[in-house]
């Protein structure tokens, strides 16, 4: 069975990456305390878009964009919200978010809770040290990162419901995304099994992890 995965991001179109459209996408942008739904634009910052690229690689993908960034600067918990529920409202069954906000914000909890009740896997970037991030830190919420150990396709297990993967798309690409790269990475791991439950999603993972505990770092001199 084909995934139908929503991406959370600043991707407003697949063009260029092998898929002529999403299924959808639509943009969700805070404004006067409120959250509006607009038509997407050229992705700002091309993050997304990598991203994208990477989930659709190596399996057939239905990709639903919900674009959370419109502008270079940060979002808000209301606009991460709202295309959390759109997402689930088109009956994806997957939603990656290689991004994390500072602080709990109830709006977004409530909308994470509604998407894991409904059946839906939610991967969310989280940095490997300091302080959580939402929505990752959330109960139910597979939370990923890069580990350095990993090369691509590899895991790590870092933790309950935690993984790392590669912080880079591949080993001669000097770019180094950590934690939101790494977070894509869990996910192409999801999508390469068939349809399965989160709690499933995390003992594949698990089975498949090359690394058990978080990176060991030398302390400087």
């Amino acid at each position: 069975m084909t995934w139908r995965v929503g991406l959370i991001d600043s991707c407003g179109g697949l063009r260029g990456l092998g898929a002529a459209a999403p299924v959808d996408a639509a943009a969700f942008v805070a404004c006067d305390g409120r959250v509006e739904c607009r038509e997407t634009v050229a992705d700002p910052t091309g993050h997304g878009s990598r991203v994208a690229e990477l989930l659709i690689s190596g399996r057939r993908v239905e990709l639903l964009l919900g674009q959370v960034f419109t502008a270079q600067g940060p979002t808000s918990g209301a606009a991460v919200a709202a295309a959390i529920d759109w997402a689930v409202e088109r009956r994806v069954g997957l939603i990656h978010l290689s991004l994390g906000l500072a602080g709990d914000r109830t709006v977004l909890r409530v909308a994470v809770e509604r998407a894991i009740d409904a059946g839906c896997i939610i991967v969310a970037a989280m940095p490997a040290r300091g302080a959580p991030v939402y929505p990752a830190a959330y109960a139910g919420v597979i939370r990923a990162t890069g580990d350095a150990r990993c090369a691509p396709h590899e895991l790590s297990h870092l933790g309950l419901w935690f993984f790392g993967g590669c912080p880079r798309f591949e080993i001669a690409d000097g770019t180094r995304g950590g934690a939101s790269i790494g977070a894509a990475w869990v996910t192409h791991a999801i999508l390469q099994e068939a349809r399965l439950a989160a709690s499933a999603a995390v003992d594949a993972l698990t089975a498949r992890a090359k690394y058990l505990g978080p990176e060991r770092r030398t302390p400087a001199a």
